[in-house]
């Protein structure tokens, strides 16, 4: 048995999972903000309580925002900021008694992807996150990529490559540079574009929902969003060149990407022929959770 947590900024979600990954049970509890002590506390009660409805002591994985920094051993780049400077794994493991593993919540959607979802079987997955923010992750034959600096897969903190006149000036971003993937990429991103463009404000999900209708406005707003987020993919494939990348978050739903992504990232990826799978995740918002728990790999 294999208990997942998928710790964030609102909610912390557990699951767990038989041997051949079949969910047993599942809850959901609201973050303590702000509070590290009842964050780590409202974890604990929660595996104890899992392991109490399927009858049975359990291995444990966290997904978390942020990393646990190879320097320090303390949590960096959260934006849950509380656990920010915190041991989160030596706390948490204290307070459960046992070995916990831990990996960024981009790094456990690719795992779970790649272990029983959209990209099961592929060697080298890449997995996007598209939401309120941008973030990206990695799986080496279902394993995470951590990296040496435990920054593996943080795609969203690279700039947007090959600028075109339409994407400048460059905004700022929250991490103090400009031009950002995210800035770009993310649903804040787009809506901040769209209202650039035309004046108007509009949320991702109603510009998607009026270029649907017809207007041209929108319509506009999304090829621009559709040529960056190609722009953006080919640079992971002249890097990292995976047999997969699965696109995850809120954004992740507009269908119309995965056609226009794949006829627009020939063009700049540095290769005669894009063999790239871009596919819609299989477990949408339950791939963090159940890529924790697949931190500790199948039996």
């Amino acid at each position: 048995m294999r208990i997942g947590i998928d710790l964030g900024g609102t909610k912390i979600e557990g699951l767990a999972l038989d041997t051949g990954g079949a969910e047993r049970v599942r809850e959901r509890v609201a973050t303590p903000r702000d509070d590290y002590a009842a964050t780590l506390r409202a974890i604990a009660d929660l595996v104890e309580r899992l392991e109490a409805e399927v009858g049975a002591n359990a291995t444990v994985g966290v997904a978390m925002p942020g990393a646990l920094s190879p320097a320090t051993g303390l949590v960096k780049n959260a934006n849950s900021t509380w656990l920010n400077g915190r041991p989160l794994d030596r706390d948490l493991e204290a307070l459960l008694q046992r070995d916990v593993r831990f990996a960024n919540d981009a790094n456990c959607f690719a795992v779970s992807e790649a272990t029983d979802g959209a990209a099961t079987g592929a060697a080298v997955a890449f997995g996007v996150i598209l939401g309120t923010g941008v973030g990206g992750g990695v799986a080496l034959r279902g394993r995470p990529l951590l990296g040496a600096n435990a920054v593996g897969g943080e795609w969203g903190h690279n700039p947007l490559p090959w600028p075109t006149p339409d994407d400048l000036p460059a905004p700022a971003c929250y991490c103090g540079k400009h031009g950002c993937l995210e800035t770009y990429l993310s649903g804040p991103g787009m809506a901040a574009d769209h209202r650039r463009a035309t004046g108007a404000s509009a949320t991702a999900v109603e510009i998607v929902a009026a270029a649907a209708a017809g207007d041209p406005g929108a319509d506009a707003t999304l090829r621009r969003y559709e040529d960056r987020l190609a722009r953006g993919l080919a640079t992971v494939i002249n890097v990292l060149d995976p047999d997969v990348i699965v696109l995850g978050g809120g954004l992740s739903q507009i269908t119309r990407l995965y056609d226009a992504v794949l006829r627009l990232w020939g063009e700049h990826a540095f290769t005669d022929r894009v063999t790239t799978a871009l596919r819609p995740p299989r477990w949408g918002d339950s791939s963090g959770v159940r890529g924790a728990a697949w931190l500790w790999p199948p039996d």
